[in-house]
Formats: C-alpha cells, structure tokens, sequence
C-alpha cells in the first residue's frame, strides 16, 4: 500500500465525502416495500430527447425479456440477470438504466414488461439498487408513466414510489459530484410526479446548492467533462420540463427561474467549447454516442422557451483558437472538481485540432471504466498530445477514478492568438506556449532537461504537414485510440524526444 499516494488523494477530499464514505461500509440500508399515494392528477410534458435504440426485440414475440437483445457502450448481449456484470459494471448500470423505456420505436406492452420484471426482481438486483441506477431508472419510469398514463398502475407506482424513497435514504453524498446531483434531479423529478412536498422542498435545497458549486461562472460543469456536461443539461431540462408544466405549489416559480438560469448558462458554454459541426471535444472522460447529441439539446432547450447566448471560455480551463483553417481546443485549466476528480485525466495542456473541419490532431479518448491496465493508459499523460518527463504523469491519476498529487498551472499570456502558460509537476518547470496564425498553428515547449512530446493523429492524417524544430529524436508508432466506448481505432503516435526548447508547426 502506498500511503503517500493515499494521503495525496484524500487530502482534496470534503469531511462530508470521508464520514459518508465511512457509514456506507458499516450501515447497509435495507429496501423497503411502501405504498405509493393516491396520484392526484395526471401529469403533462413535451416529450423529451428520444434515447438512442439500445433494445431491439422480436415483434413476433408475445414476451421479449428473455429473447430480446440488449446492446450498450458498443457490446450487444441477451437478458440473463439484472447483476450481469461480465461485460463490465458500466454496461450492467446501463441494463438498470432502463433507458430504453423511452425509445420511441418500442410498444408500451414490451416496456411494461420490463417494468414489471424489474419489479419482480427487485430484492435480487443489488447492481439496480446502488443509488446512481435508480435515480436514472426513476427518471425513466416517471417519462414513461407521464407519456403513456394508460401504463400506470398501482403496483407500478408502489415500486416506483419505494424506489425513490430508498434513493432518499441513500443519497450519495460519500461521492458528491454529478452522482449526488443526478440524485437531487431524480428527487426533485419524483416529488412532482408524486406531489409530495416534502421531498420537493428537500429536492430543491440540494439542486441549489450543488447547481451553485457544480456549474461555473462560464457555464461549464465542473468535472469538465464535455459528455457529462451534455448529461446533466439534458438532466437539467427534463427538470425544468415536469416543472414548468406542472405547477403544483406556487413557489415552484422560484426554483423554475433558477434552472433556467443554470440551463442558459450550461448551453452558452456549450454553444462556444463546441466545434463548428456541432461535435464535443473529447477530454477528460467523454465519448461519443452516449450523451445527448448537441443539435438536440439546442431543440429541446428552445422547446421549453430556454434562451442562451455563448459564453466566452475560462473557468472550466479550456480555450478555443480558431480561424478560417484551424479550430484547436486546448486544456490549460487546474482540475476545479478538485474533491470529485473521478472523470479527470492526466492531459495538462493538451489538445485537439481540426483542420478545415476534420480531425487531426485527436484525443486518445476513453473505451472502457473497468479497472485496467487500458483505463490507466488513457487517464495517463502520454496518452494525450502534450509533455511527459521520464514517463510521469502531470497529475497523479490511478485507480481507475482517482488522483492524488495535481499539478497547478499558471497562464501567463492569453490572447485570440497566443497563448502561454506554464507548470511545474516534473523536477523542473515546463512552459507551452500555442500561436495560431492563417497559415499554421504551432507549438513551443521550454523544458530544461530531457523530456517527450506526444502526438495522436488519425491513421490516414499526413504526418507531412507537422514541421519540427529542436528535437534531438523522433519515432513515430502505431497506436490506438477511441471516441466511443469498446471501440478502438488505429492512430499514429509521434513521440519527439527534446531538450531545452522544442517548437514544431501544423500547416
């Protein structure tokens, strides 16, 4: 065990974080059956963003919950447990999801199947009772039920409501973060659906308080995370959303305001850190096709009379340089979810490029959460397209989703064209410095001792276009890298060994 590392990782840590952290290894909090109240009225909504088909069953079938196939994250499977874990706990906290109860494509009779199996199952499913699954699954349930009110019953609704009370009990605060936040949507969500005061007025307090923390003065999230910050938004949305529409108590205009506000300002940062094809970059932990597109949350926020303007980027840490040829994003920031650092990646100054719109210059991306040594490799500095001294990382990550020592920048120069900053994780300190200019966007690395520049390109990019200076070795190997979860696709990695000062150009 190392304890330096221990020590370097708990210090960020909040004393809410460690005493919860501690109660949930010695109190286990039982599910308890309980009886849902009478619904007082049928609630109204415009329908949401229609999730991307994940269950595709046969139409011949009278009950599909054994036949259908389930596919997640890029890996297809039959139904064989609700705690099936050999494709990796991501892709069972999918199957708990539910997600696929709002897939337009599906009959109401095949998701009430579902519904009712999970019910059945319930006491089993120790993967579908951990907090983070039933504040999703929740949310899902209350969609379907608003928008197929034939499909309510009391059953379902005893189920539901005793999921949300078991939620209640067992908010994670041990995480905080997107998770603890996930769970206050979920609660605030549940008390409309079920008009229970109580739970709304509770709901509301945490949504103000983590919405306040969470979401930075640029509008970013604060994991900096680009998928998860489409998550939440769509999150957010669906929470003003029931709200809006359904206004049981009067002073839900005040928490209707507050979300709005919040929701504009996640859609202004989400409006600039973009690339002109509506696209995310790909740092920290985020990957294709399992947020919400862009163009759909922009659709879903006008629908409910959200309004936004961009927001130019600096909390969050990234900045965009861009002209008629070059569209760079690039990392300069300190991790800011500084207690919360589970989706953050070694990438200090790092970044991606694109060149008349195409990728060439990309993000090693992130295929899989499992523990391993794939997960280690992609949260690690020589990973990303930055500078590695003897094969160290500027931030401490391991673990899969932890991060002990981080390293503290300095911006010492920011303008439309220039950009210079500096930090001092290695022995000595390390300044970059990016130009962009119409014809090439260049790099400057000022190292005083031995060091390595990494960079990914796409396998059928034109390494021909990078012009070198300053390097004392290049090698160039074959590599992989990811946009989408268990999706690995050939990149070229160029490694440029310097000394002192290495400066090299994309035209």
């Amino acid at each position: 065990m190392n304890i330096a590392l221990y020590i370097e990782t708990i210090y960020h840590l909040k004393t809410r974080q460690l005493v919860y952290q501690v109660l949930s290894r010695i109190m286990h909090k039982q599910y308890k059956e309980c009886i849902s109240p009478d619904y007082l009225k049928i609630l109204s909504i415009i329908p949401p963003i229609n999730k991307s088909q994940c269950l595709i069953y046969n139409k011949e079938e009278t009950d599909c919950t054994n036949s259908a196939t389930i596919s997640f994250l890029n890996i297809s499977d039959t139904f064989s447990s609700w705690n099936q874990k050999e494709h990796g706990m991501l892709w069972a906290y999918n199957l708990n999801y539910m997600d696929w109860v709002c897939q337009s494509d599906i009959p109401e009779h095949i998701c009430t199947q579902w519904i009712d199996k999970f019910i059945r199952d319930i006491q089993k499913n120790l993967i579908g009772l951990a907090p983070y699954p039933t504040a999703l699954r929740t949310i899902n349930w209350i969609k379907f039920f608003t928008l197929h009110p034939a499909c309510r019953n009391k059953q379902r609704d005893d189920s539901l409501y005793s999921q949300v009370l078991f939620l209640n009990r067992n908010l994670e605060y041990k995480l905080l973060g997107n998770h603890l936040l996930e769970d206050a949507f979920s609660l605030f969500i549940a008390s409309i659906y079920f008009q229970n005061e109580k739970l709304y007025r509770k709901s509301c307090n945490i949504l103000k308080e983590q919405l306040q923390e969470q979401i930075l003065d640029d509008g970013a999230h604060f994991e900096q995370s680009p998928m998860y910050h489409c998550i939440l938004l769509d999150r957010l949305l669906d929470s003003i959303n029931f709200s809006s529409h359904n206004l049981i108590w009067q002073h839900q205009k005040n928490i209707n305001r507050f979300l709005q506000a919040k929701a504009s300002l996640m859609l202004g940062h989400l409006s600039t850190i973009t690339y002109a094809d509506n696209s995310i970059p790909l740092f920290n932990d985020s990957a294709y096709h399992i947020a919400p597109c862009v163009k759909d949350l922009f659709k879903y926020a006008t629908s409910l009379g959200v309004a936004w303007e961009p927001i130019p980027l600096k909390h969050c840490g990234y900045r965009k340089m861009r002209n008629s040829q070059f569209e760079a994003i690039i990392d300069i920031g300190n991790i800011t979810a500084t207690y919360q650092p589970g989706h953050s990646h070694a990438d200090t100054f790092s970044y991606e490029l694109r060149i008349n719109g195409l990728p060439f210059v990309v993000d090693t991306g992130i295929s899989t959460y499992n523990k391993n040594c794939r997960r280690q490799y992609e949260r690690s500095t020589i990973a990303h397209n930055t500078v590695s001294v003897d094969n160290k990382d500027s931030s401490r990550v391991w673990g899969g989703f932890r991060v002990g020592k981080r390293c503290k920048v300095t911006i010492e120069l920011e303008s439309n064209t220039i950009i210079k900053a500096s930090h001092k994780a290695y022995k000595n300190r390390w300044q970059r410095i990016f130009r962009i200019t119409n014809k090439e966007f260049a790099i400057e690395d000022y190292y005083d001792g031995d060091a390595v520049s990494y960079i990914h390109l796409p396998a059928n990019a034109d390494e021909s276009r990078i012009r070198i200076e300053g390097a004392t070795h290049i090698d160039v190997e074959q590599g992989k890298y990811a946009t989408a979860y268990n999706t690995l696709l050939d990149c070229k990695i160029i490694k440029i060994k310097f000394n002192g000062k290495l400066r090299y150009s994309i035209q």
